[in-house]
């Protein structure tokens, strides 16, 4: 009999690990067009945050305005969606822990150490961004519903949005709900699951 469960509960984590793991990578740039202000993706998100950290990034076409994600349960978290056109990450790391009846595990992603991610329709759910930010052209308190850096991308009409035509962010630490993109390209990519807390930041 314990036996039987031990190799049952195995067989579930391997199915976890198998779903959870194309879901991260998709996510590591952390994909789908950004729904006009209701919500910032088309889809219920976890109900868990990531992490992300980056040594650069460098995007051409920004736009950034507040929404709402919603999780599978129905709760509201709200993002400031940051849509980039196109983009460049440095040195990625990205990780998101998980509770699991074995425990507690974190899913880890690196990509761009020695060659950067590519991203085409990039949008970053975050509540939660830090770095060292230059912009150029950049029009901060632009109505969201006329916002046009990055096509698709924009807010309810009459909130408060901003964009520029480009950006630059480094020492990125932030803290995300969901990642879309067109294209996600990561070149160095590296994927580990490892028993207890091990997240970028």
């Amino acid at each position: 009999m314990s036996t039987h469960s031990d190799a049952s509960g195995h067989t579930r984590w391997r199915r976890f690990a198998m779903l959870a793991v194309p879901a991260l990578a998709l996510g590591a740039g952390m994909l789908v067009a950004t729904a006009n202000g209701a919500m910032a993706t088309s889809f219920a998100v976890s109900a868990h945050s990531f992490k992300i950290t980056a040594d650069k990034l460098v995007g051409t076409g920004f736009a950034q305005y507040g929404s709402i994600d919603v999780d599978g349960d129905d709760h509201g978290h709200p993002v400031a969606p940051a849509g980039i056109a196109k983009a460049k990450i440095y040195n990625l790391c990205q990780s998101a822990v998980y509770d699991t009846p074995m425990g507690t595990y974190t899913i880890r992603i690196s990509a761009g150490r020695d060659k950067p991610i590519e991203a085409t329709n990039l949008v970053l759910d975050t509540d939660d961004l830090k770095g060292d930010a230059t912009f150029t052209d950049i029009e901060i308190g632009r109505d969201a519903g006329g916002l046009d850096r990055v096509s698709g991308h924009q807010g309810e009409s009459g909130a408060f949005g901003q964009q520029s035509k480009t950006i630059v962010i480094k020492h990125v630490k932030g803290r995300n709900w969901a990642t879309t993109a067109g294209t996600f390209a990561l070149h160095g990519l590296s994927l580990t699951i490892k028993a207890g807390k091990h997240e970028c930041w």
